[in-house]
């Protein structure tokens, strides 16, 4: 009897330390759906950070603003009381005024230019500057290119938009490149948007196509225009004393998970870029894809003007003619 209960006494003991060593449990969030491409890239980086660590750490994950909208998650991660996060950049120049200049309408060709910016030296040297406001800032991911929807007419010239009260991000750039259209801007936090829309509060909203589908705006929009107006950057940030604390191998694994949950995250955007418009018209969205986008560039040119003065020529035109 007794060597049975010493083993089951050591088991338990060795059951303990295991369990001791085995977990550290932290949170992540986002504001869409599960299944969206924001859902893919964090349940990818949770998956790898256990795998990768060994499971001495869990990720939770946390979908559709239950832990609040992106700037309160933002914030929470900033003040510990929260580890992680992924938001699209819409609040980061909040906290981070430096990555102000990616929100800057028409500054990206297309994904591909878009993507090398943000893995290459610029994106990096945006990412260093989270460091100094509480932030580690793991990987560069992405929401997509900005389409305009609203439920009162077909926007296919720039004089259309004038008068639309639209609801915008709570983004300085943004705001700024809306009002020059003449629209009617309204901030507010990405998880009260279908209800605003739905009451009519406001006529419409802009967001990547992989959004549109995943909040299910068809059911409360009707006019959607391919204007691909902002290319908006996703981002996976930790707080940075928890980053910090971690040996310089579980570092590497938190940061590799996340580069995991970027290439995941990209390629559900190609995915449902590609087959999106498609899907909003068979659910009754009228899609305009004819733009003539050298007007929509033109009407923002006073806006532009602005931007440069800001931003500093030469930094814009280093983004637009990176290769």
């Amino acid at each position: 009897m007794q060597p049975t209960r010493l083993a089951l006494g050591l088991a338990l003991a060795l059951g303990l330390a295991g369990s001791a060593l085995a977990q550290t449990t932290m949170r992540i969030s986002i504001s869409t759906a599960q299944n969206s491409h924001q859902g893919v890239a964090i349940d990818t980086f949770a998956k790898e950070v256990e795998k990768r660590t060994g499971g001495r750490y869990k990720v939770q994950t946390f979908y559709n603003g239950a832990l609040g909208g992106e700037r309160e998650s933002i914030e929470s991660v900033q003040l510990g009381t929260q580890e992680l996060a992924f938001s699209s950049t819409g609040p980061v120049p909040n906290f981070v005024p430096e990555t102000k200049i990616l929100d800057v309408p028409f500054l990206f060709r297309d994904k591909a230019h878009a993507r090398a910016v943000l893995d290459g030296p610029i994106g990096q040297d945006l990412l260093a500057k989270f460091d100094a406001k509480g932030f580690k800032a793991l990987a560069w991911a992405e929401n997509g290119f900005r389409h305009m929807t609203n439920s009162k007419r077909d926007v296919k010239t720039p004089e259309d938009l004038k008068g639309l009260k639209l609801r915008t991000m709570e983004n300085p750039v943004h705001i700024a490149a809306y009002k020059g259209f003449g629209i009617i801007t309204t901030p507010m936090a990405f998880p009260e948007v279908f209800t605003a829309l739905q009451q009519g509060t406001v006529d419409g909203q802009e967001n990547p196509l992989p959004v549109i589908i995943s909040a299910k705006f068809d059911q409360v929009q009707k006019h959607l225009s391919l204007t691909g107006h902002v290319y908006s950057p996703c981002i996976f940030v930790m707080n940075k004393g928890v980053f910090d604390k971690l040996s310089a191998q579980d570092k590497q694994a938190f940061i590799d998970a996340a580069k995991e949950g970027t290439k995941a995250n990209r390629a559900r955007v190609d995915e449902d870029d590609a087959k999106g418009v498609a899907d909003l018209r068979a659910k009754g969205m009228t899609v305009i894809d004819n733009l003539d986008k050298a007007k929509f560039v033109a009407a923002l040119a006073p806006v532009n003007a602005q931007f440069e003065k800001e931003f500093g020529k030469a930094n814009l035109d280093k983004i637009r003619n990176y290769q």
